[in-house]
């Protein structure tokens, strides 16, 4: 996911992301449904949970047995559309019967054979508590190849951390560890290349070259650096391999693609014009390559656009929905939020709303009375922990006197699950004074039809007398200035 503008030093990011590079390799999708037949040792019970980390259902769980015993033995079913791919086994285990559950996790691959795994949830990592069966390739592989990765790399990222902190770089001592530097990534990255072919068969290949290290300039400042780094971050990326939406490291890469814009950026003016940069030019990459790959692309940046409210690089993904080579997922929820930002600006009526409050009272807003100048929607889910902070930081700001004779606040909730419902109506109680309202359809009702919600949290400012929008801002600093300049 799409980070904010970063602070500090650009050199541990550097670093970071050196360390992070890729360049796939190709693996048959092709696969009937697996197996994990796991035996569970060391504790008393536990709930077992296999975890998706790609596609729709990522961190979400694939299926569950909600108990186990010790000593007893599970059979748990992988579908095609997960496969190849990485999961997560998660093990919420008791130690005695009256103990409290804790949590452990294993990451897992899984392809082509079924696995049969022995464990104690407790050291799960551990492989002389948990543990494959014979001849299992993936898992074991990549095992293997990390430890020998740490070992290939290491010189060589001794050095460079040497060469970034170096502080005479005209002298010719410098210049010869440049030269020894540029031998030794050369050399890593034809290892690197090597194991890619040598164990091309396996899914966990094209998780290898996310360890390439690429071309970097060693010369100059921390932004030439940078600005380098941007330049030949792409370098032997394979975009037709589409594989590499299946991987949970791909996510990873590109929010260290993004840091590194994040670095350049030293006002929050400056982040909103370099980010759509930063996703025009992986976008078109990615254009070149497979359309799941481009797809996946669109959606990426799409998320991250959105979360930090940079409409600038909402715009910038228009062109590429009209191309039906981009398999994104994100075409309808785009579209909307396009639609929304020509609709939904300053000066324009806002949409009616027509709810049931949380007193069990029909709400329209548009025959809403207040003696306040604004009216403020929230929408807003108690389930999503970025809206409950804003709420939380909204309310006593909102509450001081002066405040709140000028704004009223009409939080409109989103919930949709049971434990989320019951979670909106724990925490609407505590912000009283507003007036509280709920639509059941979540982002699927009409409220969120007609404002263009997608997802939460989403702020709108009225005028109370005309009902005109005023503002849609994306944070507390933002609203605060539109009503003190108003």
């Amino acid at each position: 996911m799409m980070k904010k503008h970063l602070t500090g030093s650009a050199v541990p990011l550097i670093i970071t992301v050196i360390l992070m590079m890729a360049i796939p390799a190709h693996v048959s999708a092709q696969n009937p449904d697996r197996y994990i037949t796991i035996h569970l040792r060391g504790v008393y019970e536990s709930k077992i949970s296999l975890l998706a980390m790609s596609g729709s259902r990522t961190f979400k769980p694939v299926t569950e047995a909600p108990v186990v015993k010790n000593g007893e033995t599970i059979r748990i079913s992988v579908s095609k559309e997960h496969l190849p791919g990485e999961c997560v086994l998660r093990f919420d285990y008791k130690e005695s019967e009256t103990s409290a559950p804790y949590p452990s996790e294993k990451n897992i691959f899984i392809h082509e054979q079924d696995l049969e795994l022995w464990v104690n949830p407790k050291y799960c990592n551990n492989q002389d508590s948990t543990w494959f069966q014979q001849g299992e390739l993936e898992n074991s592989t990549f095992l293997q190849f990390s430890k020998e990765n740490a070992k290939q790399k290491e010189k060589t990222g001794l050095l460079q951390n040497f060469l970034m902190k170096y502080d005479d770089t005209e002298s010719d001592f410098y210049r010869q560890g440049i030269t020894e530097y540029e031998h030794r990534r050369q050399t890593y990255n034809q290892w690197l290349k090597t194991r890619s072919v040598q164990d091309k068969a396996l899914f966990v290949s094209n998780l290898y070259n996310f360890q390439y290290i690429p071309e970097i300039s060693l010369k100059g400042d921390e932004k030439d650096r940078i600005i380098s780094l941007i330049y030949h971050y792409f370098d032997g990326m394979d975009f037709n391999d589409p594989l590499l939406i299946k991987t949970s490291d791909l996510n990873k890469w590109m929010d260290n693609y993004v840091n590194l814009y994040g670095q350049l950026s030293t006002t929050t003016a400056i982040r909103d014009s370099l980010f759509p940069v930063a996703g025009r030019t992986a976008i078109e990459k990615a254009r070149q390559g497979h359309p799941l790959v481009y797809g996946w692309m669109v959606d990426y940046f799409y998320r991250g656009y959105e979360s930090n409210g940079i409409e600038a690089g909402i715009k910038i993904l228009e062109p590429y929905l009209n191309d039906p080579n981009c398999l994104t997922s994100k075409r309808q929820e785009i579209t909307r939020r396009l639609k929304g930002m020509e609709t939904l600006v300053a000066g324009s009526q806002a949409p009616d709303i027509s709810l049931i409050d949380q007193a069990g009272h029909l709400f329209e807003l548009h025959k809403f009375e207040t003696p306040c100048r604004y009216i403020l929607l929230l929408f807003w889910s108690a389930g999503c922990s970025h809206c409950v902070e804003m709420a939380d930081n909204l309310y006593p700001w909102q509450q001081q006197p002066e405040l709140q004779e000028k704004m009223t606040v009409l939080g409109i909730g989103l919930d949709e699950t049971d434990a989320d419902v019951k979670a909106w109506e724990q925490k609407s109680g505590s912000f009283s004074g507003w007036k509280h309202m709920r639509a059941e359809d979540g982002v699927r009702s009409k409220v969120a039809s007609d404002y263009y919600v997608l997802a939460t949290p989403v702020m709108v400012l009225l005028d109370a007398t005309t009902r005109n929008i005023v503002a849609t801002p994306n944070t507390l600093n933002e609203l605060l200035k539109v009503i003190q300049e108003n």
